[in-house]
């Protein structure tokens, strides 16, 4: 492995924080409503109109949003809920918090997505649901699995925590199944420092959700005859986002063109250049159906490369180039989830692969194509002998 001494300052992910975005959130300090205020509410429709329709609540993560939509579907102990085993912690954490067991699927070793055949086969009398990620911004083929879905009468929990702006024949992922469940962690698309967001197509789904992500109250402060007066009509969480969180998402929303059409041509730039050295094999999705948002590119070391993948990540990183690996372990290998409910290996091959051999690699807004040359040259050097 080459000791190439080139250095270089290219963070894996840098949130896109302007004047505009500061200003948003100090306007709301100088205010006095922080919460169960106008930006929320502004940003949630803003956020179904930049989507093309649907219905939204603002949460206060990704996750929150993913464990009210499970609770919201009554999943609880002794039923099964089909997931992927690519794929965050977050995703099934919601599932088991609920108390009932998830059922990892093994990805595709292209897509890094669950194929609908392998949902399919892991169906038995007890499965209650299916939750579907959209692994690094690549689109399921969602129109597959609702029609399996639909028919099976399965209901379909979307995790779009990276997939802003991902459609299928222009309609938006998260807007296929019960509802879609999105991120604005610093890193992701765009961000509210931490906070999400529940879509869906019904309008009771999210008034529903809605209540019972701020305790169940039945009224809102602007509803109450009297003030302090309410009443609580179920057992609730409190998973509300802020409003200087809202007001900063009103601000990033606008971004969004321009973040994706960046995210695009870094992906494109750099996809073509590490495609060039051999031994890579880029996860991507050809499908013309499909709009992928390129939240970063995954390589796959192959051959020779690929029992060197930790040190190929050290090497880059001492040559400051910001890696990241999505996802570290199939979640059913998590010591966790391993203690639950035991792990072979080999149990889940395409996930394994890609959680050992794939190194993450940055397309963010903060960056642009001379960054992406700089990344393959880099890799270049600490893959050569």
């Amino acid at each position: 492995m080459s000791t190439a001494k080139t250095t270089y300052d290219i963070p894996f992910g840098r949130p896109w924080i302007e004047d505009a975005d500061r200003a948003a959130v100090m306007r709301v300090l100088e205010g006095h409503i922080l919460t169960h205020g106008p930006e929320c509410k502004g940003f949630e429709d803003e956020f179904v109109g930049m989507m093309g329709g649907g219905h939204a609540a603002s949460t206060s993560s990704c996750m929150a949003s993913l464990h009210l939509a499970w609770m919201d579907l009554g999943v609880g102990p002794g039923d099964e809920v089909i997931v992927p085993a690519m794929t965050h912690a977050a995703t099934v954490h919601a599932v088991a918090l609920t108390g009932a067991t998830p059922i990892f699927v093994d990805c595709l070793p292209g897509s890094g997505n669950m194929h609908v055949d392998a949902i399919k086969a892991a169906v038995t009398p007890k499965t209650k649901g299916i939750g579907i990620v959209h692994y690094v911004g690549i689109p399921c083929d969602m129109p597959a699995i609702m029609a399996f879905a639909d028919a099976a009468g399965l209901p379909v929990v979307e995790d779009c925590a990276i997939a802003i702006g991902s459609r299928i024949d222009g309609t938006h992922v998260g807007l296929f199944g019960h509802v879609g469940c999105f991120s604005f962690y610093p890193v992701k698309h765009i961000t509210t420092c931490e906070g999400g967001m529940i879509v869906s197509k019904n309008a009771d789904t999210v008034a529903r959700i809605a209540k019972f992500r701020a305790f169940s109250v039945d009224r809102t402060h602007s509803e109450r005859k009297v003030p302090g007066i309410y009443d609580v009509a179920d057992i609730g969480m409190n998973y509300r986002m802020s409003e200087m969180q809202g007001a900063l998402g009103r601000v990033q929303i606008t971004k969004i063109p321009e973040i994706l059409k960046r995210r695009k041509a870094n992906f494109e730039a750099l996809k073509a250049g590490l495609e060039g050295l051999g031994r890579i094999r880029v996860i991507d999705d050809p499908d013309p159906r499909f709009v992928n948002t390129h939240y970063c590119l995954v390589a796959v070391l192959e051959g020779d490369l690929a029992p060197k993948r930790d040190d190929i990540i050290m090497a880059l990183q001492a040559m400051g180039v910001g890696t990241s690996v999505y996802y570290p372990h199939p979640v059913a290998r998590l010591t966790a989830y391993k203690k639950r409910y035991g792990y072979v290996d080999g149990t889940f091959p395409n996930a394994e692969t890609i959680a050992d051999e794939a190194i993450a690699l940055p397309v963010g807004p903060h960056l642009n194509t001379k960054d992406m040359a700089d990344i393959v040259r880099a890799f270049k050097a600490v893959t050569t002998d």
